[in-house]
């Protein structure tokens, strides 16, 4: 069986790749930034609040430190007092001495203002951050919407949905989120060192020895940790996937009776999953040991050697607790910045993502409504003159080798031929999905190129054998040939195409919803609510590809009749599989290996010994046996 991946969101997230941190690209991250231009004011005050925000914080233990000197007797006064030069500023502050009354004021006025600057800094930075990345989206979408048919034959839809949901969601955490934790990181590690140094320059050289020791570690503990739970996450992927292949394929389970080599399989993925678990609970106990070991201990450490200060005079009981509680700071904000470093990282890989969207090569197509220039109008004469093609993904296969092919205004013309012959990839040159490498196709006598690409395509409609319906009502699938129409052009649409009869038997009527894909209707129905979709747009020229090839025979008359009436009176290119069903066509033209092997009349072709008559033959033959068969 083929074995894909089965991932949810917050795996695909885990997985988003880190880019390694440099002046490049920097510069390219920062490109972005210019989504933030027209709220720079709100950002720039966003970053005063969070230099606030990360100052009020520092105040609490300041003043926790006072208020306990105010409750030893004879503590403060010059008690920890650094020897050297000190600012006069600093000197009165360490002598400062409160009342426990004032202190518990202080206090609370600290943390009042420290709650309004953490609320500021919040909301402006997430108003921001969600402006500047609505922003962005519509452009990526926008971007990719615009993008050749090429691109979308390379890319997966699953990674394009994912640049635009998870890749963008990571640059906007950035900014909302991982930004103001990095400055506001930053702020307080400045504050705390210096307020740890102004406390006691001997204790905190101490504690800076410890501290960076206990960082590292933690880092490399984190970092094993986080790789030994993505390998458990891709084996637990691993058995999910062999749960959904083996339901979906249920059938061939039992027929070949491999229920033991199934149970086998899975036990064998689950077990690798227990054993990479049980791995990863080895290094996690014996981080949070280490960590629970170094942390407390430190602490001890520091207490102990400040305790031994304070018996000499050298540091007051408040001086010591401002001291902890500012080294608790500075060790948080330590651990904190190998976190948002990692989130740093991952923001660089989803900038680069999006950066290569925008940067991309587009099809020059309208993101406005289209409106046709009357000079730009065609009335359906087409002319493919020697047209050479190859897939830009396959470019040392010819798939159109110099075919030639006339349509006059008004004509109905068969494409017919073996599979793999071009008659698909002739259609896509119709649309201009895909320019040729060497020749001209002309509309009206004028090339293809000539023409504005929307306008173009605004003046053609396509019905695929596989119908894609939107989630939406039928009358909004109806109404997507012509967005602006009115309930009676969209009934007068749905009636020519033989489908308001099951629409008005219908509860909600055209109302009705389709479901993802279409998928509450019929083959039978889907089929005319695209013709109807097609009849309503009123196009030049008509795409079909077999659109009754996989219907049963009621079905399938109702939508032959249906694109009867869509092909009058316009240039109409149809796609057939079923032969029986082009033979009043007024152009039959037989592709095979990328060039027109015979065309003429369904009469004219059955009188020679060509491929079309071979390929009548083949199917007249099959069809009498499988009417047998049906007999029997």
């Amino acid at each position: 069986m083929a074995r894909g991946r089965y991932r949810n969101k917050e795996e695909e997230s885990n997985e988003r790749p880190k880019v390694k941190i440099s002046k490049e690209s920097l510069k390219q991250a920062l490109v972005l930034f210019t989504y933030l231009r027209p709220y720079r004011g709100q950002f720039i005050l966003s970053l005063v609040f969070i230099a606030l925000s990360a100052l009020t914080t520092s105040l609490f233990p300041l003043f926790l430190g006072k208020m306990i000197d105010a409750a030893v007797p004879g503590a403060g006064g010059s008690a920890g007092i650094s020897s050297g030069a000190a600012m006069p500023f600093a000197d009165q502050l360490r002598s400062v001495k409160w009342s426990l009354n004032t202190s518990l004021l202080l206090i609370f006025i600290t943390l009042s203002f420290q709650m309004f600057f953490s609320y500021m800094r919040v909301y402006l930075l997430t108003a921001v951050g969600e402006r500047s990345l609505a922003g962005m989206r519509k452009d990526v979408y926008s971007k990719l919407l615009s993008m050749p048919m090429a691109y979308f034959s390379e890319k997966r839809v699953g990674e394009l949905s994912n640049r635009i949901s998870s890749d963008l969601s990571q640059i906007q955490d950035a900014i909302s989120f991982t930004l103001a934790e990095f400055l506001r990181g930053i702020f307080t590690l400045v504050i705390g060192l210096l307020f740890i140094f102004w406390i006691s320059k001997e204790l905190a050289l101490v504690m800076l020895g410890v501290v960076p020791v206990i960082a590292i570690l933690a880092v490399f503990f984190g970092k094993k940790i986080r790789r030994m739970a993505k390998k458990a996450q891709d084996q637990l992927a691993e058995s999910g996937t062999i749960v959904q292949e083996t339901f979906q394929g249920i059938t061939v389970v039992k027929a070949f009776t491999s229920e033991f080599h199934e149970i086998t399989r899975y036990v064998k993925s689950i077990f690798a999953v227990v054993d990479t678990s049980i791995t990863n609970a080895r290094y996690r106990g014996a981080f949070v040991s280490f960590m629970i070991f170094s942390v407390f201990g430190a602490i001890a450490f520091v207490m102990w050697y400040g305790a031994n200060m304070i018996q000499s005079g050298q540091l007051s009981l408040g001086a010591l607790t401002m001291f902890v509680i500012f080294s608790m700071f500075v060790g948080g904000t330590f651990a904190g910045f190998a976190d948002m470093f990692s989130q740093l990282q991952k923001t660089l890989g989803a900038t680069e993502s999006i950066r290569e969207i925008l940067r991309s090569q587009s099809e020059p197509v309208s993101l406005e409504p289209i409106r046709i220039d009357p000079q730009n109008r065609i009335l359906g004469d087409v002319r493919f003159d020697a047209i050479h093609f190859s897939y830009p993904s396959r470019k040392d296969t010819p798939v159109l080798k110099g075919l030639s092919l006339i349509a006059g205004n008004g004509q109905q013309v068969a494409i017919v031929g073996p599979s793999g012959a071009g008659k698909s990839t002739l259609v896509s040159m119709l649309l201009r999905f895909y320019e040729p490498d060497k020749g001209t196709l002309y509309f009206d006598g004028r090339p293809a190129s000539s023409f504005p690409l929307s306008e173009l395509r605004a003046q053609m409609a396509f019905v695929p054998q596989d119908v894609l319906l939107f989630g939406g009502s039928i009358k909004e699938n109806i109404a997507y040939g012509k967005p602006d129409a009115t309930d009676e052009e969209i009934m007068l649409a749905a009636k020519k195409a033989n489908a308001h009869n099951f629409i008005d038997a219908f509860p909600d009527k055209y109302a009705t919803i389709v479901g993802e894909r279409g998928i509450q209707l019929s083959g039978g129905q889907r089929q005319r609510v695209a013709i109807a979709r097609a009849i309503l747009k009123d196009p030049a020229i008509l795409i079909l590809d077999e659109a009754t090839s996989s219907l049963d025979s009621e079905s399938e008359q109702l939508v032959q009749e249906a694109l009867e009436n869509l092909m009058k009176g316009r240039t109409s290119f149809v796609i057939a599989h079923r032969l029986s069903t082009i033979r009043n066509a007024d152009l039959i033209v037989v592709v095979d290996k990328g060039v027109v092997h015979e065309s003429g009349t369904h009469a004219a072709l059955m009188a020679k010994d060509g491929l079309y008559r071979k390929l009548n033959e083949m199917q007249f033959e099959f069809g009498v046996v499988t009417q047998s068969l049906t007999d029997e």
